[in-house]
């Protein structure tokens, strides 16, 4: 049934993927040819031929950027992602055949327009699409249904995530306890002469133990199961190649949960040397010189254009500060940054003037003395922050990632919070993760530093794009920012 209902929605998908490309070209040549005005110099055939050898092309492209995989826990910004990097290729690909082929009166424009509007008509249908499906499974439709092996603390962790996100559509069954009794005792237990139930536990997390895994082939079988998720810890570890026996045979899909996920980036980089997988557990996205170009260029244009955006209010606020108290405009504070160097970070100055010591160890609370009135305004308004765009430019920093700490703050959580220092493999930003979450001021350290290492582990372009809008519509006031 499970198979059957992906089949149905990945040919409901190529099928709404071919009608709205035809309706994007529909549109494109209306715009192109009726609103801004033009002569069409070639025949319909030539015209809807090159596009209809396209679109199966652009079909082609998003199978192989995955976009017809099962999506249930893959992201919109994601499926996004891939539809324009899937889009351009086929762009590119038009063009250039349209030049081979010696086709100069085939207008440029209305393959660019076609393109553009494909692009966001199909990223709009994948939206409306997953919305229907989250809402559909948080019905109770379209359910996958699985066992749970091992009643570990990462079993637990996995089965809260799947409580927090009923639109993923699983539905757990049940429970396998990771106890393995031999063969004289189930025996025995056939028998009627012991009594197993009482050597596991009856429920875990919240759902009811089936069994332990001597019985797992008879569970299996009495039970409609879609997917088995392994999450074993510790000694029960020495029966994973029997249990893996047992549901390969069963045809069941199998998933293990590895106990050192806590210890990995949530997509970890696989080397492989000579079929011994090695998995790298601090790759960094941004490690890629291509991805960081287009991060280090994308940071230079925005904060150029955001400067001259906010020209007026950087200047009221110099004015403001030079009023409200004696001192200077711009506060610089030591911060780390990339690579665990130090820099100097801008700040409008929110605070009376005080001591190098102070500045250094002292966090900001709620009824600081030492704000200003004004500063205080700033600091709710996140105008104090505004600065830092300049140290954007130098380099310094970026529009976005974590948040840089102070070198006396950054050598006491080093201590404290494992993974801390990972934040230092990129360019600390104005705004980020955590923030655009709630994170900011007086807040937990250790969340913020979950958010900033999701932030770095699964950096995308459109990542950035996503924090920036968020930051603009519920960024810049915070309850939490001192």
């Amino acid at each position: 049934m499970i198979r059957e209902n992906q089949s149905y929605l990945n040919n409901l998908r190529v099928a709404l993927d071919i009608i709205v490309a035809w309706l994007s070209f529909a549109l494109a040549y209306f715009i192109r040819f009726k609103l801004i005005g033009g002569v069409l110099s070639i025949s319909l055939r030539e015209l809807l031929l090159p596009i209809a050898i396209i679109i199966p092309i652009i079909w082609i492209l998003y199978y192989l950027f995955d976009l017809y995989s099962p999506l249930r826990v893959k992201s919109i910004h994601k499926e996004v992602m891939s539809i324009m990097k899937a889009n351009l290729l086929a762009y590119l690909i038009f063009f250039v055949a349209l030049y081979l082929f010696n086709e100069p009166n085939y207008s440029r424009w209305l393959v660019t327009i076609f393109f553009i509007i494909n692009t966001m008509a199909a990223s709009a249908m994948r939206a409306v699409i997953k919305n229907i499906l989250h809402k559909y499974r948080k019905s109770g439709y379209n359910l996958k249904h699985c066992i749970v092996i091992g009643t570990t603390p990462t079993a637990s962790d996995f089965i809260t995530k799947i409580k927090h996100n009923a639109y993923w559509g699983y539905n757990i069954c049940g429970i396998v306890e990771a106890t393995y009794f031999e063969k004289p005792i189930i025996t025995a237990a056939l028998a009627g002469e012991i009594d197993l139930s009482t050597k596991y536990a009856n429920a875990f997390a919240g759902y009811s133990v089936l069994g332990h895994v001597s019985n797992l082939e008879e569970i299996l079988n009495n039970n409609d199961i879609d997917i088995i998720f392994i999450a074993l810890e510790g000694e029960h570890q020495v029966y994973l190649k029997k249990i893996l026996y047992v549901c390969e045979k069963s045809g069941v899909k199998t998933n293990i949960i590895p106990y050192y996920h806590r210890y990995v980036p949530a997509k970890p980089y696989m080397d492989d040397l000579d079929g011994l997988p090695v998995i790298d557990v601090r790759h960094v996205p941004l490690d890629n010189i291509f991805k960081w170009f287009v991060k280090r260029f994308f940071d230079i244009v925005l904060s150029i254009i955001i400067i001259i955006l906010i020209s007026p209010v950087l200047i009221f606020s110099a004015i403001m500060i030079k009023l409200s108290s004696k001192g200077p405009i711009l506060f610089k504070q030591e911060r780390v940054g990339l690579d665990r160097k130090p820099f100097q970070m801008y700040k409008f100055r929110s605070m009376r003037v005080q001591s190098a010591e102070t500045e250094k160890s002292q966090w900001t609370t709620k009824n600081d003395p030492r704000k200003t009135a004004w500063g205080s305004f700033m600091r709710k308004t996140s105008i104090d922050e505004l600065p830092q765009f300049f140290n954007v430019l130098k380099g310094d920093m970026s529009i976005v990632g974590p948040r840089p700490e102070r070198p006396y703050f950054v050598d006491k959580f080093k201590e404290e919070i494992p993974r801390y220092m990972i934040k230092h493999q990129v360019r600390p930003g104005i705004t980020g993760w955590a923030q655009v979450n709630g994170l900011r001021g007086d807040t937990s350290i250790e969340e913020r530093i979950a958010y900033d290492l999701y932030y770095i582990e699964n950096w995308e372009f459109l990542f950035d794009v996503k924090i920036i809008f968020l930051t603009i519509f519920k960024g810049f006031i915070n309850k939490n920012a001192y």
